[in-house]
């Protein structure tokens, strides 16, 4: 799928789907919102759609719905195998969504925590490069005559 811009409502649509879970948090990623498990995205927006991430059966079953396809996040045909990209009509059936949101929290919240990453170090600031003056070229010395 080519890259669309992600519509400012449907972050509002998605923050409403959301599992009403202490374990959630979002994320704003790429433009789009995100939700997070334990620090696994298990669910978000992307272009004017949603994604998830579901457990195999949940997949076989979501596949199943007309313009449902598994995520190719730059659309080079590389897919994400437990993502699944919903058909832009899914942001106009928030229960559906929901639904579809709340299994893939559940299926995500089984996944291993990630670890957080350490604060990223600050790159050394590169210091003003000084002027460089031409120095005038240094007098030979006198040779001392020998007596």
């Amino acid at each position: 799928m080519a890259w669309v811009k992600i519509p400012k409502e449907n972050h509002e649509v998605l923050r409403a789907a959301l599992p009403r879970d202490p374990r959630v948090t979002t994320l704003t990623m790429f433009g789009g919102l995100c939700g997070m498990v334990n620090g696994n995205m298990f669910g978000g927006t992307f272009g004017r759609s949603a994604i998830a991430r579901l457990g195999p059966a949940d997949l076989v079953e979501a596949l199943k719905l007309d313009g449902a396809e598994l995520f190719d996040p730059m659309g080079r045909g590389v897919t994400m195998r437990d993502m699944v990209f919903f058909p832009e009509t899914i942001m106009d059936e928030p229960e559906e969504l929901r639904g579809w949101l709340a299994k893939a929290l559940a299926y995500s919240a089984t996944l291993p925590a990630k670890k957080k990453k350490p604060p990223a170090k600050k790159k050394a600031t590169p210091k003003p490069v000084e002027k460089l003056v031409a120095k005038k070229p240094a007098k030979p010395k006198k040779k001392k005559k020998k007596s």
